[in-house]
């Protein structure tokens, strides 16, 4: 096994240089024609995009223009290089993900692993990240300062730490892959929305391994996860927002307060409110409540 995790992570890096030289080498020179543009000049002087806006995309595309080092030719270009490693680094989940799944089947929980059951594991990997690497949609995605590639890495990482727990779930402390999954998918929303697509699947992963499996109880699952993933998108996006407006309304317009009083307020209000439920739970030995802060 040991010898198969060499090979699985080596493999891995490999592709990951390959997809990521193809995307660099082919990247957009300058802004393309369309919301490349705004997107490269706001994150460049960190302003605000169009709704419902992208400020981690924007932050991270800040840091990757300081490499212009002044010149504002080479600004878009280092946007589109981060799109590029973004997606490099895509493939390489992607390809640790197939390599998860394969695993399960051509392994099948035995000891002794021969070579050619890991190259079959390894080749299947291969085949798989390199057709989704020269795939049309993905390749112009990754080679321009939108948002896509950036989403996509998000949803790699998160999907792959579902299978990372997965082959962890009854050891000691394996829920930090649950609790990483969490924070990676609050850090996706500040790039895209597409990352909550993956709560189904993470919902079911769960499921599957922590329940005896029944037809009513994976319908059940199923169900729990589209009530979660809309609680998150039409109920915590939105109106986390509209509480923190509501609020500064409250402390300006109604108590005469200064500007931004009712902001700092709900923020420290909010923070507390976390602190307190992660108290609660690391007292009362309590795990999965966790998961909801």
């Amino acid at each position: 096994m040991k010898q198969y995790k060499f090979l699985n992570n080596a493999a891995g890096w490999i592709v990951f240089l390959i997809a990521s030289a193809v995307y660099i080498i082919t990247s957009e020179p300058t802004a393309s024609y369309w919301d490349c543009g705004e997107y490269i000049s706001t994150a460049y002087k960190l302003q605000v995009g169009h709704p419902p806006g992208a400020p981690l995309f924007q932050l991270m595309g800040r840091f990757f223009s300081m490499f212009a080092f002044g010149d504002v030719k080479l600004v878009a270009r280092m946007v589109n290089t981060m799109s590029a490693l973004a997606s490099g680094f895509t493939i390489l989940f992607l390809f640790w993900s197939i390599t998860a799944l394969a695993k399960k089947i051509v392994f099948k929980s035995r000891a002794e692993i021969k070579m050619h059951e890991i190259i079959t594991v390894l080749g299947a990997g291969f085949v798989g990240s390199m057709a989704y690497t020269f795939s049309d949609s993905f390749w112009f995605s990754a080679v321009e300062g939108e948002v896509y590639a950036t989403s996509s890495f998000f949803t790699a990482i998160v999907f792959w730490a579902i299978l990372r727990w997965e082959n962890v779930a009854d050891e000691p402390g394996s829920y930090r892959w649950i609790v990483l999954i969490a924070f990676l998918v609050g850090l996706s929303i500040g790039v895209h929305l597409l990352n909550l697509l993956t709560i189904p699947a993470i919902t079911l992963v769960f499921y599957f391994k922590k329940f005896k499996t029944t037809k009513a109880g994976t319908s059940l699952a199923f169900i729990i996860s589209l009530l979660v993933l809309s609680i998150i998108m039409y109920g915590i996006i939105p109106q986390l927002v509209t509480l923190f407006a509501k609020t500064e309304l409250l402390f300006v317009n109604g108590l005469g307060m200064p500007f931004n009083t009712g902001t700092i307020f709900f923020a420290l209000l909010l923070i507390a409110t976390i602190t307190l439920g992660l108290v609660y739970t690391e007292k009362n030995i309590k795990t999965v409540p966790v998961l909801f802060f």
